[in-house]
């Protein structure tokens, strides 16, 4: 079993670019089926971005491909920027 806090620690990977898209910021989760429904990152901040943040990366939990000690190596190749947050 894996808690959400030790899922913070790891780094998220695209396996497909290998490009790091950070750790993991907060959980979307089905509370009807208790099941996640995507892990959210937040995007870098824009260099002269100096109010708000650039977005969030939203990963649905099937693009998941392996959960290691210390990453989360996920597949994305239709990889877009970031959406903006609520």
């Amino acid at each position: 079993m894996i808690k959400a806090s030790d899922l913070r620690q790891r780094e998220i990977i695209n396996i497909t670019d290998g490009k790091r898209l950070g750790f993991i910021s907060d959980l979307d989760i089905d509370v009807e089926e208790g099941r996640i429904r995507a892990i959210i990152v937040p995007a870098p901040a824009k260099i002269f971005s100096v109010f708000g943040k650039g977005g969030d990366y939203i990963i649905p939990w099937e693009k998941i491909k392996k959960i290691g000690s210390d990453v989360i190596l996920i597949e994305l190749s239709d990889f877009t920027e970031p959406k903006k947050g609520n």
